[in-house]
């Protein structure tokens, strides 16, 4: 059936070939030079937890646990997602759980969503069966969010250091994190006698 027949077997209507096409290949972007409607989202995936700050000058969407504030351009919210802390966006749309204030020029309340918290808004939309308890506060003008340029690296604010151990010198503190700024003392020259 598939195998190649005898030239001589085959019917005299052949089916035609089909017509070549330019052989294109797809334009790749880096994310600074993406219109911000085609750029990939971050994504904090269903198995991850965040303790700690977002902030992104494009689009999260959380999926998993975040506790601590998002400043973003724009936030989505999965079913499964969950978010403890305070959310800064131009745009939130939620469909799983936020406990903390949500300030944003755009708000969306899915009908799985659950907010606990004050909601300070230019546009909010509620749908049947979403849960809120807090306060509803219109703004007429949304604040800046100072969000980073879009492609600029964020800057760290401090570099970490080891939590104190109490070893045996008694002081409290490791050697590596508490004398970052001090010298080490001259060593001691000794002679044989």
């Amino acid at each position: 059936m598939f195998s190649r027949a005898n030239p001589k077997s085959a019917p005299s209507s052949a089916v035609a070939p089909a017509p070549s096409v330019p052989d294109r290949k797809p334009e790749r972007r880096s994310g600074a030079e993406m219109s911000p409607e085609r750029a990939v989202p971050s994504i904090v995936s269903a198995d991850l937890t965040v303790t700690g700050d977002l902030v992104s000058a494009g689009e999260i969407q959380i999926d998993g646990r975040v506790e601590g504030d998002i400043k973003c351009a724009s936030l989505i919210i999965g079913i499964a997602g969950a978010v403890t802390g305070e959310v800064s966006a131009q745009t939130v749309r939620m469909h799983g759980t936020v406990s903390g204030q949500v300030i944003a020029k755009s708000v969306f309340l899915a009908s799985t969503a659950r907010m606990v918290g004050d909601v300070t808004h230019e546009s909010l939309a509620i749908e049947p069966g979403a849960f809120m308890e807090g306060h509803c506060r219109r703004m007429t003008e949304m604040p800046d969010l100072n969000l980073p340029t879009k492609g600029a690296a964020a800057e760290p604010n401090d570099p970490p250091r080891l939590a104190s151990t109490g070893g045996a010198s008694g002081s409290g503190a490791s050697e590596l994190g508490a004398a970052d700024d001090k010298k080490p003392a001259p060593a001691k020259k000794t002679t044989a006698s």
